[in-house]
């Protein structure tokens, strides 16, 4: 009866423990899409300041820089209360870099709203769609990340290359595949959340933010590229 007895607490155990990972991995996804959909908003709000006083583009180093710095702060930051006001500092700062951006469209394309709407609906649908995907079937999708890597650099190295030679095939082709690899990080970066490999909801923001903020861009250039009128 003893072994018995030692059997049954094993297995109570074991079900204990996957009950509480099932709530900390909900907790996590609960928190980070709340804390995504607030990064977003305030990411629009700044760039509509932005917009509104029509601030010019900081310039694509300083944006790098920019960036680089906040992002690293965030990460430094991150199991403290003051990752929350790096996060949307970072976001913020983002945001304050797509408004001149997006009155650029405005103001040169004849359907430059269109536009913008376009590439904002098809980010919110394909994101929706990999994310709860990712979330539905709980595949592990980590195995992309030296695919994911290896892709980031070599869109890093057409994105410089597109900016110094302003070749607009080139931009063009570095624009396709930047969408391509941000797909590819939406299920991966997904993928970790609900797989723990992942475990703070500021980081898992700041992830999917970037491959959004990126994807949005980039398939405004493409829609600016082929739908101007």
């Amino acid at each position: 009866m003893s072994e018995l007895n030692r059997s049954e607490s094993v297995v109570a155990g074991m079900g204990q423990t996957q009950e509480v990972s099932t709530l900390a991995t909900n907790k996590l996804i609960r928190n980070t899409y709340m804390l995504l959909s607030m990064t977003l908003l305030f990411s629009a709000f700044t760039a509509g300041l932005a917009m509104k006083f029509n601030l010019p583009h900081p310039g694509f180093i300083i944006t790098l820089v920019g960036f680089f710095g906040l992002f690293f702060l965030t990460s430094k930051l991150r199991n403290s209360v003051w990752g929350l006001a790096s996060v949307f500092a970072l976001t913020g700062f983002m945001g304050m870099t797509l408004g001149p951006m997006l009155n650029m469209y405005i103001n040169t394309f004849s359907n430059g709203h269109e536009l913008i709407i376009m590439a904002f609906g098809t980010t919110a649908v394909v994101f929706l769609g990999l994310s709860g995907y990712a979330m539905t079937t709980k595949k592990d999708f980590s195995y992309l990340s030296s695919f994911l890597f290896v892709g980031l650099l070599v869109m890093l190295a057409g994105m410089v290359a597109a900016w110094l030679f302003n070749i607009p095939g080139l931009q063009l082709a570095v624009s396709g595949g930047v969408v391509l690899l941000m797909a590819g990080f939406m299920l991966y970066d997904t993928s970790n959340i609900v797989n723990g490999h992942e475990t703070n909801y500021i980081m898992a923001t700041v992830a999917l933010y970037v491959d959004i903020f990126n994807m949005f861009v980039h398939l405004l250039a493409i829609f600016g590229l082929w739908g101007e009128d």
